[in-house]
């Protein structure tokens, strides 16, 4: 469950008290594992799979109720609802309403915070000064051409980041500059709380890193000569992946995509630091579409579908053992490795020892009436260096997933369940937990028996209401604490 589906009154789940009440309810539960999604800034289609910073945090999520506590908002401030809806993120009323109060509150804090706490900003200004200079900058400028692309509007200077343009821009803008650093500065020290109450109440945080970056980023724009990006600034190619048995035309995805020698040449100090960070940010971390680090699909600039790409070898090699020289030979990731995978990914997976991904909906392709009991991904099949999932963000509910099921394939499910329709989540749970894969993981919507509605992504889609699903309350039903509980303490995780 990603922190924007905690329930709070300011219309998006934070950072403040309903996490640690979210926590608590995990370590009644005997729960020791909460995944969650990207923590970056999102942008336009609100996806954290397309931050505009893969070292920020979202400011979205800073707990205002913490601030007014500290005396950088006033209680009104805090108090005010404008009516939000409680099962959905409206993200353009909650950056109308909490952007203002973000950037009050950091204006209060440059003025009146005490000196320690001042010191600690500045420790912290210094410390991360290496992007966060860059993401200051390039939010000001976002904000100062209207939230248009950099690769588009924006003033040649500023595009190819002249050094003359930006530091015009650092000295006109610099009390904006701070506004930002000062929010980065919030989000960080307010994570870090919920993160170390995690740990200490024996609970490991899951974060999640896209293999890409957005177009629309700092990452990008920073750091054009790691991208395969012409003398402009402008893509040459594009990410995607091919046509497949879910679409004809594949998937144009539409990142920029990395020129791995210039990444070789640099020792791959830049992939060094995200993983570094990340793992700053969270105990284990996800890596999506690790295929990619094998072979990626590149498709050339300004086709209209993912058809005419081609597979283009990574160094995904010398990458891990880079970042094993720099961080260790046990890196903890799991590698999100779902779709078509070749033995080439299977072999640059299990040589760095990281689980791969198993998920239970995908088990049951029925054919012709029957089962392939062969199927990796039934829970009798799994291995140990694996983490299985009842679904994913990116698929339906399981409760949603059976409802849409054909006659025949609710046959199937329920006949290898062994149970009758209102049992089939609980006992997809069951199943789970009783695999031999190492970790176990299911979605909260699953844990609520929840439909379709409480969907929380459809891939390739924009809007939708993807990415705003949340919970209505964490009073969980006893019994659902009680049973989920028990089958943790039967199954020995």
């Amino acid at each position: 469950m990603h922190p924007t589906s905690l329930p709070s009154k300011h219309g998006i789940g934070s950072l403040g008290d309903e996490a640690f009440q979210f926590l608590d309810l995990l370590e009644k539960t005997s729960v020791s594992l909460w995944q969650i999604l990207p923590l970056g800034p999102t942008g336009y289609g609100d996806s954290p799979y397309a931050a505009r910073s893969s070292f920020a945090g979202n400011e979205l999520l800073i707990d205002l109720k913490s601030l007014a506590y500290d005396g950088y908002l006033d209680v009104e401030d805090v108090l005010f609802n404008p009516g939000f809806p409680s099962e959905r993120v409206d993200y353009g009323m909650v950056r109308s309403f909490k952007e203002p109060l973000l950037e009050k509150a950091a204006h209060e804090f440059l003025a009146y915070a005490e000196p320690e706490e001042l010191a600690s900003y500045q420790s912290f200004v210094a410390e991360n000064a290496w992007w966060l200079d860059d993401y200051a900058l390039y939010q000001v400028l976002c904000r100062h051409y209207n939230d248009s692309r950099w690769f588009e509007i924006w003033p040649e200077e500023l595009r190819l980041r002249k050094a003359a343009a930006l530091k015009k821009v650092q000295k006109e803008f610099s009390n904006r500059l701070d506004v930002i650093k000062v929010q980065q500065y919030f989000f960080f020290t307010q994570w870090q709380s919920v993160k170390s109450y995690a740990n200490t109440h024996g609970i490991q945080i899951i974060g999640d890193i896209p293999i890409f970056v957005a177009p629309d980023s700092v990452d990008a724009w920073a750091n054009r000569h790691l991208f395969k990006m012409d003398k402009d600034g402008r893509q040459t190619v594009s990410s995607g992946v091919p046509p497949d048995a879910f679409s004809d035309e594949g998937q144009l995805w539409g990142n920029p995509v990395y020129d791995w020698k210039a990444h070789q040449k640099e020792g791959f100090a830049w992939w060094i630091k995200r993983i570094q960070k990340t793992l700053e940010t969270c105990d284990i971390v996800r890596i999506d579409h690790f295929r990619g680090f094998s072979a990626y699909w590149e498709v050339p600039q300004g086709e209209k579908t993912a058809m005419n790409g081609s597979w283009v070898e990574a160094p995904g090699k010398e990458l891990f053992a880079a970042l094993k020289q720099a961080l260790g030979d046990q890196l903890p990731i799991i590698a999100e490795d779902l779709g078509v995978i070749t033995e080439d990914v299977e072999e640059l997976r299990d040589s760095n020892n990281f689980p791969g991904m198993k998920i239970l909906q995908f088990a049951f392709n029925v054919k012709g009436g029957t089962l392939d009991a062969t199927n990796a991904y039934l829970p009798h099949n799994c291995v140990y260096n694996s983490v299985i999932y009842t679904g994913t963000h990116d698929n339906n509910t399981t409760r949603g997933w059976y409802e849409a099921l054909d006659g025949e394939g609710k046959d199937i499910v329920r006949r290898y369940l062994e149970c009758p329709d209102d049992q089939v989540v609980w006992q997809m749970i069951r199943q789970m937990l009783l695999s031999c894969s190492k970790d176990a993981i299911l979605p909260m919507q699953d844990w609520l028996e929840l439909g379709s509605e409480g969907r929380m992504n459809i891939p390739s889609t924009c809007g939708q209401g993807n990415w705003s699903w949340r919970v209505k309350s964490l009073h969980v039903e006893p019994w659902r604490i009680d049973r989920l509980r028990s089958l943790i303490e039967l199954s020995g995780r």
